[in-house]
């Protein structure tokens, strides 16, 4: 598991299933169910070049549409309401893509 040594696999787990359902996403919950809201600038900055799966230094639409399953591989793609609620919430530059600092904000919020 790519998250394993940041995130408690349990807690991982957890926060999937509060977003099994489709539009059920929430990522101020998701992050807070899987600890990542907890973690430090350095941890989240380990986590966002996870979900950053091309290495471009940000995290486009297509890997956002993927984003529960950089954390558990059977999990379900995001709709794309859900996708795009969540490029909306991390995109504060508007270029239509979420940088690093951005995600560092997101997680937080």
């Amino acid at each position: 598991m790519a998250f394993a040594g940041v995130l408690a696999e349990a807690d991982i787990k957890a926060a999937i299933a509060g977003c099994a359902a489709a539009d059920s996403f929430d990522h101020k919950k998701f992050f807070k169910a899987c600890g990542m809201a907890s973690k430090s600038a350095e941890e989240i900055k380990k986590a966002f070049y996870i979900i950053d799966q091309d290495k471009s230094d940000f995290i486009e639409e297509e890997e956002l549409k993927l984003f529960l399953q950089s954390f558990s591989a059977g999990a379900r793609e995001l709709t794309e309401k859900e996708t795009k609620a969540l490029l909306a919430a991390g995109d504060e530059d508007g270029d239509g893509k979420i940088g690093v600092d951005e995600f560092a904000v997101l997680v937080k919020a």
